[in-house]
C-alpha cells in the first residue's frame, strides 16, 4: 500500500475553527458533519485510525510528511519485527492517519515558543473564542461514529473493526486533551462518549490509546489544565479506554530551559508527567528487540523516558530534541499500544 494515501489531513484557523480544502473559508457550524463525511470517511480497508495532531515549528507540507514518516517506520517494524505485535500480524494491521494542521509556525527564539504557547491556549481553550477543542471533538466523534466497533466485531481488527488512536506532539498534545476533555461533557450526538449510553459498562471508553510526544504543557496539566479527563463523582470522564502515555526527554529545551522560564516549571516533554488525578507508572523507551510487557502500559498514567534515544536536534536549533520523535523507537510504542488494545 502507498503510505501517502494512507494519510488525510483537516486544518484549522488561529482560532481553531475548520477551513474548507478547497476555498481556505471557514465551515459553517451546520455543515462540518457532511464536510467530515464528504472528507473523512475512514476507508473500509483500515483496521486502525489514527488521529496526530503536530506541533511548535510545522508546516502543513511537514506535518503530513512527518505522518507519512511515522506510518513508513510503523509499517518497516511489522515487517521488521513481528514477533513484538502478536495480535496485529495475527488480525492485520493497516493504519489509516487524520492529520490536523494549524498554524505554529514562529521564530525558533524563546519569545516565538511563548506566542505559539498563547496561541494554543487561545485556540484550545473553552470559554473563549477558541473553536479546537470543539472541532477536534465532532472530528473525533464523527470517527467513532463511522467506524465499526472493533469489540462488537466477530472477528477482531479486521475490515469489520477498527480501531482508534489518539497521537499528539508538542501543542498538539494540548489539542487533543482538551477535545477529549471537551467531548466528555459535550451535549451533541455526534462526540465521542454519548453513542456509548447503553452499552455495557465494561467498555465505557471509545479512544484506544492516546500517545503524547513531547507535551508542551506544564508538569501538573492534567490536575490544572485538563481535570476532566478521569471520571469522578461529578463527572463521566473522557472517553478513552486506554492508558494517556507521555515520552519526556531531558534534551527537550523548549519544553525544558524555556518552559521553565515560561511557566516556572519545567513541560512533561522534559521531565513527564507530574501530579495526576491517578498512579503514575514511569519505564523507558525501548528499542526494537525489547517488547513492552503489559504490566509497563497498563496505567492510566505512562511517563515513557525517551532521554537515551530523542537526543537530536537540528544544528544550532536552540529547541534541542523536541521534535526528535520521527524514531523507529516511537513507532515501536505506538505499535504496541494498538497491539495490547486488542
Amino acid at each position: 500500500m502507498n503510505h501517502a494515501a494512507a494519510v488525510a489531513a483537516v486544518d484549522l484557523d488561529e482560532t481553531g475553527w475548520l477551513l474548507d480544502a478547497d476555498t481556505g473559508a471557514p465551515v459553517p457550524e451546520h455543515r462540518l458533519r457532511d464536510y467530515f463525511v464528504e472528507r473523512l470517511a475512514p476507508p473500509a480497508w483500515a483496521t486502525d485510525i489514527f488521529v496526530y495532531v503536530h506541533g511548535w515549528q510545522t508546516s502543513p507540507s511537514a506535518a503530513l510528511r512527518t505522518a507519512e514518516r511515522l506510518l513508513a517506520l510503523v509499517h518497516g517494524n511489522v515487517a521488521t519485527v513481528p514477533a513484538q505485535y502478536p495480535m496485529l500480524v495475527a488480525e492485520g494491521f493497516d493504519p489509516w492517519c487524520v492529520v490536523v494542521r494549524w498554524p505554529s509556525s514562529s521564530l525558533v527564539t524563546p519569545a516565538g515558543y511563548r506566542r505559539i504557547r498563547e496561541r494554543a491556549h487561545a485556540m484550545g481553550a473553552r470559554g473563549g473564542r477558541g473553536h479546537a477543542a470543539h472541532i477536534l471533538g465532532r472530528l473525533l466523534g464523527y470517527l467513532h461514529a463511522e467506524r465499526v466497533d472493533p469489540e462488537a466485531a466477530p472477528v477482531l481488527a479486521n475490515r469489520d473493526g477498527q480501531y482508534l488512536h489518539l497521537v499528539g506532539h508538542s501543542f498538539g498534545c494540548r489539542f487533543l486533551c482538551e477535545a477529549v476533555q471537551w467531548a466528555s461533557d459535550a451535549q451533541l450526538d455526534d462526540t465521542l462518549g454519548w453513542s456509548t449510553v447503553g452499552l455495557s459498562p465494561s467498555r465505557p471508553f471509545t479512544a484506544d490509546s492516546m500517545l503524547l510526544f513531547q507535551m508542551a504543557a506544564r508538569r501538573d496539566a492534567f490536575l490544572s489544565l485538563f481535570p476532566y479527563i478521569l471520571p469522578s463523582e461529578a463527572y463521566d470522564g473522557a472517553p478513552l479506554r486506554g492508558p494517556v502515555v507521555a515520552t519526556y526527554s531531558r534534551h527537550d529545551r523548549a519544553t525544558g530551559f524555556w518552559h521553565l522560564r515560561a511557566e516556572r516549571q519545567p513541560g512533561i516533554g522534559h521531565s513527564g508527567i507530574g501530579p495526576a488525578p491517578a498512579p503514575m507508572f514511569t519505564t523507558r523507551l525501548l528499542p526494537l528487540d525489547e517488547r513492552y510487557p503489559l504490566s509497563a502500559l497498563d496505567h492510566r498514567f505512562v511517563n515513557i523516558d525517551a532521554s537515551d534515544v530523542y537526543v537530536r536536534g537540528r544544528r544550532l536549533n536552540p529547541a534541542g530534541a523536541h521534535s526528535d520523535h520521527v524514531r523507529p523507537e516511537s513507532a515501536h510504542l505506538l505499535l504496541t499500544l494498538a497491539n495490547y488494545s486488542r
